[in-house]
C-alpha cells in the first residue's frame, strides 16, 4: 500500500533582508534556490547544497551559478521545526572560491539570532 500524501512542509522562517536579496536575484535564480528550499523542506538533500562550514552544524549553502555569476543562500537545518534562511547574497570574491569576511560575518549573527528564534518555537 501507498501512502499518497506527502510529508508535512518545514515552515521557512526569514532573517534580515534574505528574502529580498533572492526576490533580486534573476528569475531563473530564484526558481532554482526555490526548487532546491523546498526539497529541504520535506526532508531531502538536493543536488546543489553543500555544508556551510565555520558557522555551526547544521549550516546549508545552495549555490547556483548563472550567467558567469554565482549566487548562494545559507540556511540552518538543524534548529527546530523550521528552516531559517540566514543570509542570500551573489558571490562577487575576488579571492577565488572564498566566501567574503562580510557575509561570514552576516551569516554568524543571524545564526545566532535563529538559535534564539528556535529556542521559542513550539513542536
Amino acid at each position: 500500500m501507498f501512502d499518497l500524501n506527502p510529508p508535512p512542509l518545514r515552515p521557512v522562517k526569514w532573517l534580515g533582508n534574505s528574502r529580498k536579496a533572492i526576490q533580486a536575484f534573476p528569475n531563473v535564480v530564484q526558481k532554482l534556490i526555490g526548487d532546491e528550499l523546498q526539497l529541504i523542506q520535506y526532508g531531502e538533500t538536493p543536488k546543489d547544497t553543500k555544508q556551510f562550514r565555520g558557522v555551526g552544524s547544521g549550516i546549508l549553502e545552495i549555490a547556483v551559478r548563472y550567467d558567469k555569476n554565482a549566487y548562494r543562500a545559507v540556511l540552518a537545518v538543524q534548529l527546530a521545526q523550521s528552516i531559517y534562511v540566514l543570509h542570500a547574497f551573489q558571490k562577487k570574491s575576488k579571492r577565488g572560491i572564498q566566501t567574503p569576511k562580510l557575509d561570514i560575518e552576516m551569516i554568524q549573527q543571524r545564526y545566532k539570532e535563529a538559535k534564539e528564534l528556535a529556542k521559542h518555537e513550539t513542536d
